[in-house]
C-alpha cells in the first residue's frame, strides 16, 4: 500500500477511537425528573456536564413519551415536574 492510503486509514482509526472514548465520558451531573401530563406519569434519568442541561434533558425525554405533536410538546416542557432531584458526580 502506499503511504498516504495508510495515513489515511490510520487518521479514520483515530477518529473513530476518539468518538468511542468520548462516548465512554462520565458527566458531572445526573437528574431525575418526573413529568404528569395528559393523565399519564413518567420518570426519566439523565446525566450531563451541567446539572441544567441534565434538568432539561430530562424533561424533553419524559415529556417526549408524554405529548404527542409540537404544541403538546411545548406544553409538556414548560410544565413543573412532579418530581426532581438532581445529583453531583464524583
Amino acid at each position: 500500500m502506499r503511504p498516504a492510503r495508510w495515513l489515511a486509514i490510520l487518521g479514520f482509526l483515530a477518529f473513530v477511537a476518539l468518538v468511542v472514548v468520548r462516548s465512554f465520558h462520565v458527566a458531572g451531573h445526573q437528574c431525575t425528573v418526573c413529568m404528569s401530563f395528559g393523565g399519564r406519569d413518567v420518570c426519566r434519568t439523565v446525566e450531563a456536564a451541567t446539572a441544567q442541561d441534565a434538568r432539561s434533558s430530562a424533561i424533553n425525554n419524559a415529556c417526549a413519551f408524554l405529548a404527542s405533536g409540537v404544541t403538546d410538546s411545548m406544553a409538556c416542557e414548560r410544565s413543573q415536574p412532579a418530581k426532581e432531584e438532581c445529583l453531583a458526580l464524583n
